[in-house]
C-alpha cells in the first residue's frame, strides 16, 4: 500500500501556522512556491548546532570542529540520498538554485560554449534560468531559442524536436513551472537532448520539494534546487552534477577551502565537491537542510505528491466555479500544487492585499517569470501555492476571500 500523509501531524509540526496575524485572524499560508514554512525538526537542528557544535569546518582538529565537519558532510550525504545521486561528491552546496544555475553558466558553459552555439530554454522559465544565459549570450555570442508554451500551459514537444535538429549544446528547463504548476516530462526531454548531443540542466527548485526526483532515472547532467522551498532554511541550495562534468569544470569562486595548494604565482584546486565551495559555508543551514530532507523522506515523496495532487484538483474545481476567475496552466493531472489566476476587473495586487486582511497569504506579480506572463498577455497573476501543511479548508477560505474581493469591487 502506498504511504499516506498524516496531515494533522504535519500541521502540529509547523509552529508558525498557529499564529494569528491579528486578533481572531489566523494565518492561512498559500505562498509555498515562494518559500516554505519550517517544521520544528529543522528549527531544532539549527538551534542544536549553534548551542553545541558551532565551529568552522575542514580546518580544525578540536572536538567542535570535527562535530561541525561531520554534520556538514553528513548533510551532503543526506541530500545526495534524497535525489538518488550516485555519490555525495556530486552534490555542491550553493546559496540557492539561482546560484547553482549561475555556477553552471560561469564554469561549464564558459569553458565549453562559443559564439553561434545554441542553448535551448523554454518560455516558462524563471528569471534564474533566463538571465544567466542572456548574460552569456551578450558576452560570448551564443544563440538562445525557446520551446513554446501552448495555450493550456504545456511545452510544445514537437517544436522542441525541431529545435533539437539544430544541434544545441545545452538544454536547460524547469522540471515544474513556478507559475503554471506544469510538470514537464523531464526524463523524455533529457533523453531527446542527449540524443541530439546536448547537455541537460534541470531547474528543480519546484520539483524536488514536491515530487520524487531520481537524478539517475532522469539521467540529468545538472539539477539545481533550494532548501528553503522544501522546508529548509534560506541561504543554502544544491547543484547536482554528473561527476565527469564537475571534474572538468574550472572553479567558480576563489578563496579558502576550494584549494589543494596555493603558491604566490599559482594554485591547484581542491577535489570534488570542495572545488566549488569557497569560504566558510552555511553550516547551520546545512544542518537545517538535512533535517528538512529527513522530514520529507519520512513522509515519503510519493505521499507528498499524491496529497498535493488531490488538493490542487480540489482547488481548481473551487476556483473555476467563481465567475470572472481565470486559472492558468494545465489540468490537475499535469501540474503540481500551484494555482495562478486573474480576477476580471481587479488587479492581482489588490486581490492579494484584500485576502491578506483575512490572513490569507498569496503572491501577486509576475513571479520572476515576466516572459511567460507576456506570452499570455497579462502583466501579473495572483498565485496560491499549496504544500503538505495545507488543507481543503484553506482552499475554502481562499475561495471565500475571492468572493469578498468581488463584492468590494462590485
Amino acid at each position: 500500500m502506498p504511504q499516506t500523509l498524516d496531515i494533522l501531524q504535519a500541521l502540529r509540526d509547523f509552529p508558525i501556522l498557529g499564529r494569528e496575524l491579528r486578533p481572531g485572524v489566523p494565518l492561512v499560508y498559500l505562498d509555498s512556491t515562494a518559500t516554505t514554512q519550517k517544521p520544528l525538526a529543522v528549527l531544532a537542528a539549527m538551534d542544536e548546532f549553534y548551542r553545541r557544535s558551532n565551529a568552522n569546518i575542514h580546518r580544525g582538529v578540536h572536538t567542535l570542529a570535527e562535530e561541525a565537519t561531520a554534520l556538514y558532510e553528513g548533510a551532503r550525504q543526506r541530500v545526495a540520498d534524497f535525489i538518488h545521486a550516485p555519490s555525495a561528491r556530486q552534490v555542491i552546496f550553493t546559496r540557492n538554485a539561482t546560484e547553482s544555475i549561475n555556477l553552471v553558466a560561469y564554469t561549464w558553459a564558459r569553458a565549453n560554449l562559443k559564439a553561434g552555439d545554441l542553448v535551448i530554454l523554454t518560455e516558462m522559465e524563471h528569471h534564474s534560468n533566463l538571465v544567466p544565459w542572456h548574460m552569456l549570450a551578450a558576452e560570448r555570442g551564443v544563440d538562445l531559442d525557446f520551446i513554446p508554451v501552448t495555450d493550456d500551459g504545456l511545452l510544445d514537444l514537437d517544436a522542441y524536436r525541431l529545435l533539437l535538429e539544430r544541434g544545441p549544446k545545452l538544454v536547460a528547463f524547469a522540471h515544474m513551472s513556478n507559475v503554471l504548476g506544469t510538470i514537464n516530462p523531464a526524463a523524455e526531454m533529457v533523453r531527446l537532448a542527449h540524443e541530439a548531443g546536448a547537455v541537460a540542466l534541470l531547474d528543480g527548485a519546484q520539483s524536488v520539494p514536491h515530487l520524487p526526483v531520481d537524478v539517475q532515472a532522469l539521467d540529468a547532467d545538472f539539477l539545481a534546487f533550494s532548501a528553503h522551498k522544501m522546508l529548509g532554511p534560506t541561504g543554502i541550495g544544491a547543484l547536482y552534477g554528473r561527476q565527469e562534468l564537475l571534474e572538468a569544470m574550472p572553479p567558480f569562486l576563489g578563496g579558502g577551502d576550494m584549494i589543494k595548494s596555493v603558491k604566490l604565482r599559482s594554485f591547484a584546486p581542491n577535489s570534488l565537491p570542495h572545488k566549488f565551495e569557497a569560504g566558510t559555508p552555511a553550516i547551520a543551514e546545512a544542518a537545517g537542510f538535512a533535517a528538512a530532507v529527513e522530514y520529507l523522506a519520512h513522509l515519503g515523496m510519493e505521499a507528498v505528491a499524491d496529497y498535493e495532487h488531490k488538493l490542487i484538483a480540489y482547488a481548481l474545481e473551487r476556483l473555476e466555479e467563481i465567475p470572472g476567475v481565470k486559472v492558468f496552466g494545465p489540468a490537475a493531472d499535469r501540474k503540481g500544487g500551484v494555482a495562478s489566476f486573474t480576477l476580471e476587473g481587479v488587479h492581482p495586487h489588490d486581490v492579494a492585499q484584500i485576502l491578506d486582511r483575512d490572513g490569507i497569504a498569496v503572491r501577486a506579480g509576475h513571479h520572476c517569470a515576466q516572459p511567460l506572463h507576456e506570452k499570455f498577455g497579462i502583466p501579473a497573476t495572483t498565485r496560491a501555492s499549496f504544500y503538505i501543511y495545507n488543507t481543503e479548508a484553506d482552499v475554502d477560505k481562499l475561495v471565500d476571500g475571492i468572493y469578498k474581493v468581488k463584492k468590494i469591487f462590485g
